[in-house]
């Protein structure tokens, strides 16, 4: 089946609520200039609560940084408790290959030609774990770092999906277009953010959560 992250969560109650809805993967972000930051004081009490509260059904816990040092992620990911970390800005596979074992690259290519060259030089550094992506593809925007609800391009992430093995779709998914964007591309796993929120970033909707699930499970049947 396809796999579900929700990511940009800020409070224990809604993060068990998506968790409890049936996602595999849940997302906290770490960088300070986005309205879905969370800080590691209380991103730390809040998968401590997803574990005490859910034991082995808990998701796997990823973390989001962007241009982060390889310290400050590897000191980030032992006091929160992650499972995976994230680099959503200009990390090289280099980066990559200092956080072996916990780290994964998103890419915002602006074309197929850039995504092919991203994708073979990211390609020594994806993560040999099954249950974690190779890669995450978001939509591309020259000034930001994700997150931005607009959507991926078609051809790009067909270009993509062709050699990374396990593609993480993400980029202006919601409930009303998630299944025939699955269709398109069939992604390894989807990722969304806003597209599960009705107002104030960081908090998702239980109506929406449980709509883009149920949209992505038809698709799978």
């Amino acid at each position: 089946m396809t796999k579900i992250k929700v990511c940009g969560i800020r409070k224990a109650d809604n993060a068990l609520m998506v968790a409890r809805a049936g996602v595999d993967m849940i997302g906290l972000n770490f960088y300070p200039k986005t309205p879905r930051y969370i800080e590691p004081a209380a991103a730390r009490k809040l998968v401590s609560r997803l574990r005490g509260d859910l034991g082995a059904a808990c998701p796997i816990i990823v973390g989001v940084f962007v241009n982060a040092s390889a310290t400050e992620i590897r000191a980030i990911a032992a006091e929160v408790g992650l499972d995976y970390a994230q680099l959503n800005g200009d990390e090289s596979a280099e980066f990559l290959g200092a956080l072996p074992g916990l780290a994964f690259k998103a890419i915002r290519p602006a074309d197929e030609r850039a995504a092919s060259a991203e994708v073979a030089a990211l390609a020594c550094a994806f993560l040999d774990d099954k249950d974690a992506p190779s890669l995450l593809l978001d939509a591309f925007n020259p000034k930001l770092y994700g997150g931005t609800g607009e959507t991926t391009s078609v051809s790009i992430a067909q270009a993509v999906s062709e050699t990374a093995p396990r593609l993480m779709l993400a980029g202006g998914l919601k409930p009303e277009n998630v299944a025939q964007r699955l269709q398109t591309i069939k992604p390894w796993g989807v990722d969304v953010a806003s597209g599960v929120e009705a107002g104030t970033p960081g908090i998702k909707d239980e109506a929406k959560v449980r709509a883009f699930i149920d949209a992505v499970r038809s698709a799978d049947a």
